[in-house]
């Protein structure tokens, strides 16, 4: 597995057999390796120029398999947005929940700066590359990806509220306006980084959002 599938793609986790009556352990496995070639393939070549073939070379499937548990590619790209959002709103809750300085504020702008610098930009963010090619052609997955974007952008407003709760911020700083923001600044730097394959970009424009944020620093 390649670095830029590492960042994108999780290891995704079998449910319990429990969870869903209809499938077996074996079953649950295989769904899980199916969304997760998928996920890989979408990131690295894009949704759009990856065939339902594809994910079953990848996923070392038959046909009847692959459709049995996805009857077309609408269903594999619904369930690979799920997969990969909850993977990435529990890795930025993790990175942001402990923030409680502008220090650890930086701590966060460079750990994405890092894993994007590890595949030189190229791939872009995972969620931001299907926005891209699917808002303007599946509502749903339009309305599932603005959801997760909304959530990730509440969990960066969350951490810069409680910068401000602890007189870190001035009573002045709006943490849901300097949230929009650096979560701008978190995505367009993708874009920027993904066609520059350089994450420079990516740095100069988190930079530039989190100066503004430290503008509203509180002076003793």
């Amino acid at each position: 597995m390649t670095a830029a599938a590492n960042e994108a793609s999780p290891t995704i986790a079998v449910e319990a057999p429990g969870s869903s009556p209809r499938l077996t352990t074996r079953g649950l496995r295989t769904r899980a390796r199916i969304v997760q070639s998928a996920a890989e393939l979408f990131y690295l070549r894009g949704v759009n120029a990856t065939t339902l073939d594809d994910v079953r070379l990848a996923s070392s499937t038959s046909k009847s398999q692959l459709y049995k548990y996805f009857p077309d590619k609408r269903a594999l790209i619904h369930a690979v947005i799920e997969v990969q959002s909850a993977f990435v709103l529990d890795r930025e809750e993790q990175r942001l929940r402990g923030v409680r300085s502008l220090a650890g504020l930086r701590r966060w702008r460079d750990a994405l700066v890092q894993a994007n610098s590890l595949q030189n930009g190229s791939h872009g963010c995972a969620l931001g590359c299907m926005s891209i090619e699917l808002s303007d052609t599946d509502e749903l997955s339009r309305a599932a990806l603005f959801s997760t974007f909304a959530a990730w952008e509440a969990l960066i407003a969350g951490a810069l509220t409680r910068l401000r709760d602890l007189g870190v911020l001035s009573e002045t700083a709006d943490p849901g306006k300097l949230a929009t923001g650096v979560f701008a600044a978190v995505q367009g730097g993708y874009l920027l980084a993904q066609n520059a394959h350089d994450s420079t970009p990516m740095a100069v424009a988190l930079d530039m959002a989190l100066a503004y944020v430290e503008s509203f620093t509180v002076t003793t």
